[in-house]
Order: structure tokens, then C-alpha cells, then sequence
């Protein structure tokens, strides 16, 4: 099924049962946060709130928090979709006339990928002075430093070539016409802007709330820099983008959007934006970013307000995130023939652990995709890759975890990146958008495997006094449970002669549930510095070439100077409790 505006799909989801209504008055403060926290961590519905206090519209929220979902979206599985396109480019080569002959239905497809003008223009139904307060924008947690618009679909030209970039840019609210502009770097919309206060310009902005599902993915997609977001929509959609002219900035915006705001971004001027509670977990603190000023606000006669809700994992960006590495795996693939398979873990953050495997043709062949994949668009962001043979499944953290004990040696398999960009909500260095990568090399490479094992009595407890619990994994990876300070007990437990037999030993906090593994992966991936926070039983010099030797140690732990994970107000969730049969989920 092809939907071509936002309110088409809900109805949609609703008609299969995948969306609930909530008749009930809820506070866009925290509130709808915690109904959506305990709805997504049950794999709930979707949610249309209809009576949102203070505002005069209704909001949906969790629209793609389930695969289901997300395939509904499509019209069929993104897998499908990867395997399309990769079938597609590998019939093609080399590119005959007998081979497009072939291709001729897939490549039909193709004619979706541009863009025609609406005959109709819902979505400037009504032109409006601009008031951001009459949104039901969200203040997701405690510590935010306001109200977000968290769903925006963010236009943008590059002011040298037209170039359009479509991004999904947080907009923190300052007041009724005015929001910050979350631009991150490897950002298509921040290049722009960059650009334009180069040659000292403003930059003309329109912002879409509500708009096709495909679209929506889309400014998601990390595609890179120069490519459409808009027009590879089609692509997804199965069907051309409608666009309507923007009344007051020179921008081409969706024809049935449910809001739009038209404004400029001026060169030259900042305003602190935050603290926001994050994908990572965290609040992001409190920076200058740059500002949206709105002249104008179109909308249609009855819209409904996207949002989005992030935090500790899981969370709705987990679907989002599966399925668009599931649609673009295999185009990374056709350019890495070397690599069987890839995948980024959104217990992690996606940006902090990606594992893949590699059939190597020549020695550390792995090593140098890692090295490549570390300078492809988004994939540059990546803070940690494990590299793996074909035969490991890389989706499995337990296989992973064998396959580094069997054949992980720091001395012949570990790189140290310092120095180097960083994804913008990582804290760990204490440097904004600069930090250090990893790559541990757990391929076999011609090695044998491993004999050495830990002890079947391990216990960290007797070597190690103020760890409070500890899990070892897979006979690889020892997790302990540490209070205060991690980094003394970490270099404790590597130079343990009763430890030799591992990989690596992590000291976590004691909000790590160790038992869980979203949460150790979570606790562990977002909270340590490689160059900081890394060490090992030994290490010495050949020249310039550091040698690390036995057992790697990371200190996981949370550190002073790093932002508090989010947590909501117990009476939030004593009063959602309360209410909970009232929203009928």
C-alpha cells in the first residue's frame, strides 16, 4: 500500500491494529515520555494521543517502533528491499544491453525517484502567524533544558549548487518563532549551513512535521553527501514525491505535510541549545548551536503532530535504525567485496560497536576494511569495530564474543585511533565531536585457535575488593558490577595471573544490569574512551609501534564530568501508574 501523507498511514495502522487511541488528557511534560516507555518496552502500538494539555492537537508517537510496522511503512520488508537493489547492481555488471533487458522490471522502479507538483496543496490549508507554543512539542525528560520538536523533517539547498538535503535535526524551542538547529557534524543540512555563513548568507529553512512514512525514513537514511533524501524517497515509496512551493522562503516542501514552518537560519549567530536526553542514554549537554528564526507557519484544516521519544535503549529508533542497515548492508557490501556481512548494535547507539565479517584474500585484509569502513559517510562516526570471520553471525554478541576468544591477540590485532571525529553525542573524551576509535581483529587469519580458558572457579570478588557482581561471557569477556571508581580495579584484574585466559575484562556501574543484555551493551559501549579508558596486562614499544600484550581492560564506568543518564521523576511514573486504565493501552 502507498501512502502519500501521514495521516493515511495511521489510519492504516489503526486498521490493522497496530495503533491505539488515547482519549484521555495527558501532559506533553514527561508524561506521554513514561506511557511511551512501558508501551515500547512491551513492543506495544503505536499512539495517537487526542487530547494533549495546552495544545490544540492531537500527537502520534511509536508510529515505528516495531518491524511491523516499519514494513508496513515500505510495503514490504527493508531485507527485501537490500536484496533488491543488490541483486539490481550485481546483474549489471558489467552493464550490457542483455543485462538491463533482464533488469528491465527492476529498473522500472526507478522512475519513482523524482518528484512531481501536488494538485493539491493540503498542507497550506491555513497560513499562520507562527506561535510554537500551540504545539504539543514534548519535554522528554527531566533535565531538558525545554520543549523539542523531535520528528522535523528539515529542508535545505546547499547555497553553491541548489542541492537539496532532507535531515532529522532536533529542534529545541526558545520561544514562539524561534528553535535551535541540532546540526551534528556529517550532516547534509549543517554542510549547508556552512556554506552559507562562508559567503555570510542566511540560510532559507523549511521544516516538515508530519509527512509519508517513506519520507520520514528516508531523512533518516544515512546517504551520502549530495544524494536526495526527497527523491530517493520515491525509491521506498514506490511512487514520486509530490511537492507545493513553500510561501515565503524559496523551498520545495511535501504537498500534504501537516505543518511546515518557513523561516531562515542567519550566518554568524549562536544560542545555547540543550541539555537533551539522548539516543546514548545520556543528556547531551547544554551547547551553541545555530538558530531558526520562523516567519511563517502553513498547516492543514485538522493535523496530527509526529514526535519521537529517545533514551536508554531500547527505544523507536532501534526499528528504524534495524531496518535501514537491512536496506543499505548490501550496497556496502557491493563496494567491500571483501565483507560477507555487517551489522551496527542499537544497544549501543548503532555509532559505538559495528562487527563485521570478512573473507580475507590476503593478510589483514579485515583491517583495512576497517579502515575504509571508518571513512565512509556515517559509518565514519563508528567508535568501535570487531572484525570476524564469514562463518560468525555478527547480529549474535555471543558468537562475537567466541570468536574474540579464539582468536583475539592485542599484539597482532588491535588498532588505536586517536584523535580523530567523533559522533557529536559522544561524551567520553570530554572534547566536543573529537575522540578516539577501536578495532579489535578476531578473524582467524591463518591462526590457531585459542586453548587458553579462564578458570571454571573465576571470581573476581576474591582478586578484586569493591566489585558487587560479575558475569563472564562466553568464556571471553568478564563484566564486574563496580562502585566509585573502575579504572584501579580494571588494572588490577588484567595483571591477575588467574585472568591470563581471557580477552578482556570491563568494569561497568551499578546501573548495568548484567543480566540483561541490552543493558550491559548499552553500559558498556557508551561510556568509555579508547584511548582514555583502554589498558592491558603489558604493553611496549618497537619503534614507534605500541605492542599491547594479555588481557584488555576497559574502565566502562561512568566518570565525573560525563552527563547524567536520563531517568524519569518517580512521581511521573507513580502518577502514569496510576492512570494507567485510563488510557485504555
Amino acid at each position: 500500500m502507498i501512502f502519500h501523507d501521514f495521516q493515511s498511514f495511521l489510519r492504516h495502522l489503526e486498521e490493522q491494529g497496530e495503533l491505539k487511541r488515547v482519549k484521555a488528557q495527558v501532559d506533553p511534560e514527561y508524561e506521554i515520555t513514561e506511557i511511551y516507555h512501558r508501551v515500547i518496552s512491551d513492543e506495544g502500538p503505536a499512539m495517537l494521543f487526542e487530547n494533549v494539555k495546552g495544545s490544540l492537537f492531537p500527537m502520534a508517537l511509536n508510529f515505528f517502533g516495531s518491524m511491523r510496522r516499519v514494513e508496513i511503512a515500505l510495503g514490504r520488508h527493508p531485507e527485501e528491499i537490500g536484496a533488491n537493489w543488490s541483486a539490481l547492481a550485481e546483474a549489471l555488471q558489467p552493464p550490457t544491453l542483455s543485462a538491463f533487458f533482464s533488469q528491465k522490471k527492476r529498473l522500472w522502479g526507478l522512475r519513482h525517484m523524482r518528484l512531481v507538483r501536488g494538485r493539491q496543496r493540503p498542507c497550506q490549508e491555513l497560513i499562520e502567524k507562527p506561535d510554537l507554543r500551540t504545539l504539543p512539542a514534548l519535554k522528554v525528560w527531566p533535565k531538558d533544558g525545554g520543549r523539542f520538536i523531535t520528528f522535523p523533517l528539515v529542508f535545505t539547498h546547499d547555497p553553491k549548487n541548489g542541492g537539496r538535503n532532507v535531515g532529522l535535526y532536533r529542534m529545541h524551542i526558545h520561544n514562539p518563532t524561534q528553535t535551535g538547529m541540532h546540526w551534528q557534524i556529517e550532516k547534509g543540512g549543517g554542510f549547508h549551513y556552512h556554506a552559507a555563513e562562508k559567503a555570510n548568507q542566511s540560510l532559507p529553512v523549511a521544516v516538515a512535521l508530519g509527512a509519508d512514512p517513506a519520507l520520514m525514513l528516508a531523512a533518516a537514511c544515512p546517504l551520502p553527501e549530495g544524494v536526495d533524501e526527497w527523491i530517493f524517497s520515491g525509491l521506498l515509496r514506490q511512487s514520486p514525491g509530490q511537492t507545493a512551493p513553500a510561501t515565503q522562503v524559496p523551498v520545495q516542501v511535501p504537498a500534504h505535510a501537516e505543518f511546515v514552518l518557513e523561516g531562515y537560519i542567519p550566518a554568524g549567530i549562536r544560542h545555547p541549545e540543550g541539555p537533551f536526553g539522548d539516543h546514548f542514554g545520556h543528556y547531551s549537554l547544554q551547547r551553541p548551536f545555530p538558530v531558526f528564526e520562523i516567519k511563517t507557519m502553513t498547516r492543514k484544516r485538522n493535523p496530527v503532530y509526529p514526535a519521537a521519544v529517545v533514551g536508554k535503549p531500547p527505544q523507536e529508533d532501534k526499528y528504524m535504525g534495524d531496518a535501514i542497515q537491512m536496506m543499505f548492508h548490501p550496497i556496502v557490501r557491493l563496494m567491500h567485496p571483501e565483507i560477507r556481512d555487517l551489522w551496527a548494535y542499537f544497544e549501543a547507539g548503532f555509532h559505538n560497536l559495528l562487527v563485521v565479517s570478512v573473507e580475507q584474500r590476503y593478510a589483514k585484509e579485515a583491517m583495512k576494511t576497517a579502515l575504509s569502513l571508518m571513512g565512509e559517510g556515517q559509518l565514519s562516526l563508528t567508535k568501535f569495530i570487531v572484525l570476524v570471520d564469514p562463518g560468525v553471525d555478527v547480529r549474535s554478541w555471543p558468537e562475537v564474543l567466541r570468536a574474540v576468544a579464539a582468536h583475539f591477540d592485542p599484539a597482532e590485532d588491535f588498532l588505536l585511533l586517536p584523535g580523530v571525529p567523533l559522533d557529536t553525542l559522544d561524551f567520553t573524551s570530554f572534547t566536543p565531536d573529537l575522540g578516539s576509535k577501536m578495532v579489535m581483529d578476531a578473524t582467524s587469519g591463518g591462526k590457531a585457535p585459542s586453548t587458553e580458558v579462564p578458570k571454571p572457579d573465576l571470581d573476581p570478588t576474591r582478586l578484586v575488593p569493591g566489585i558487587q557482581a560479575w558475569k563472564l561471557l562466553e568464556q571471553s569477556l568478564l563484566v564486574v558490577q563496580v562502585k566509585g571508581e573502575g579504572r584501579p580495579v580494571v588494572e588490577k584484574l588484567v595483571a591477575a595471573p588467574g585472568l591470563r585466559g581471557l580477552r578482556w575484562v570491563v568494569a561497568v556501574s551499578p546501573d548495568v544490569d548484567l543480566d540483561d543484555q541490552t543493558s550491559t551493551l548499552w553500559g558498556i559501549f557508551t561510556r568509555f574512551d579508547c584511548a582514555r579508558d583502554v589498558v592491558f596486562a603489558a604493553n611496549e614499544f618497537r619503534g614507534a609501534w605500541p605492542v599491547w600484550r594479555g588481557c584488555m581492560g576497559i574502565d566502562a564506568t561512568w566518570k565525573k564530568g560525563y552527563p547524567e543518564p536520563v531517568e524519569m521523576l518517580p512521581e511521573i511514573a507513580g502518577r502514569v501508574e496510576k492512570r494507567w486504565a485510563e488510557y485504555q493501552l
